[in-house]
């Protein structure tokens, strides 16, 4: 058997770091005190504040927990690799490299959580994706983005929920709105906001020459209660109604149960398909005009307007902040970062990890740089 010494050395003191940048004391502390609040009968009279209690719970549990199965699988690495200098299996060294690697994996998404540390980036986002110059190429390429970022979001262990897709003219898409729910779903994705660009030999294009679409991804935190935070005069919205395109059976495409929403005063327009009613998809498209907002008057109190969301750009050449190149050669390089991939298919299949954490280190290097 090979020596694992190494492997061990650098897993071990990530574990015991990973313990450290999260506070494993005082998060054991934390969870008694929870677990306290949670058995007393008269925290429930407050709904509010138990749904809080509740919350921080499951986190704080679900760090603890995470932290025990490390050292659990070290443990069971190290133990394996004992029996393998008596055995020198071939088989057992194989189990071994797979379960270092995956422990390695595991710990790189949980380092990239050390460098999330904004107001929102723990919460779930809005995130929409537009199609830019290129015309039928942009509009298929931001099909792929929503495809992309779907899977990656997926695999993550977040919930993606599409609520509203408008169809190109011949391919594709013009835009898509959808939320996506879990833990650090708005730091993480927020990483990723920006002008996409694909090269590619046009699947649209007779002559078979290369084209080039541009695609944008917006990224704002969404929060499911906002009274309180945002208010919204009834006055202030034109809301109209239409048949859904999407998908959906019957009922979908013959009733008016899309509703689109128009903020006057803003000009901030929201919609929302997907839901089985109406009443559904006009609530929806509320709280996505809310959390909208709020990402506005958030903007509106700051002299960086790039604090929370960045600023806006137009959806061409010279404000990409990656291009994916599949002629002549095959690359996806991130031009803020310098990040690269040569796997193009794996990376519009969601691997976009290596951009994630490599944007996460590089914007927390930049003087004055905020999440």
């Amino acid at each position: 058997m090979r020596d694992f010494t190494d492997e061990i050395l650098n897993l071990r003191a990530r574990v015991e770091n990973a313990k450290s940048y999260l506070g494993v004391e005082s998060l054991m502390v934390e969870r008694a005190d929870l677990e306290k609040s949670l058995s007393d009968p008269d925290l429930w009279s407050d709904p509010v504040r138990a749904k809080d209690v509740n919350r921080r719970f499951n986190r704080v549990n679900e760090d603890l927990t995470l932290l025990e199965r490390f050292d659990s699988e070290l443990s069971d690495i190290e133990a394996g690799i004992e029996l393998g200098l008596e055995e020198d299996s071939e088989d057992l060294t194989e189990e071994i490299e797979t379960s270092i690697s995956k422990l390695s994996h595991e710990l790189d998404g949980l380092e990239s959580r050390s460098l999330l540390s904004g107001e929102f980036d723990e919460g779930d986002a809005v995130c929409e994706v537009h199609a830019g110059a290129g015309g039928t190429d942009a509009q298929d390429w931001a099909e792929m983005m929503l495809r992309m970022y779907s899977r990656y979001a997926t695999e993550r262990g977040f919930e993606v929920e599409i609520d509203e897709v408008t169809e190109g003219q011949e391919a594709g898409i013009l835009s898509a709105t959808f939320i996506v729910r879990g833990r650090y779903a708005y730091g993480i994705l927020s990483a990723e906001k920006g002008v996409h660009r694909l090269v590619r030999i046009s699947p649209f294009d007779s002559q078979k020459r290369r084209q080039t679409g541009f695609a944008r991804l917006d990224v704002i935190p969404f929060i499911e209660d906002l009274s309180g935070v945002v208010d919204i005069d009834e006055k202030d919205l034109r809301i109209d109604t239409y048949r859904s395109s999407g998908a959906g059976g019957q009922h979908v495409n013959k009733t008016d149960s899309a509703v689109r929403i128009t903020h006057l005063p803003t000009g901030i327009v929201v919609s929302c398909q997907n839901e089985r009613s109406q009443l559904q998809n006009r609530a929806k498209a509320m709280q996505i005009l809310a959390a909208k907002l709020a990402d506005k008057q958030r903007q509106d109190r700051k002299i960086h307007l790039d604090a929370i969301s960045g600023p806006s750009v137009d959806v061409a050449w010279g404000y990409q902040i990656r291009s994916y190149v599949m002629a002549p050669y095959q690359m996806v390089k991130d031009l803020r970062t310098g990040y690269e991939n040569r796997n193009v298919v794996g990376v519009l299949d969601g691997d976009l990890e290596g951009f994630v954490n490599s944007y996460l280190m590089w914007r927390r290097s930049q003087p004055e740089q905020l999440s």
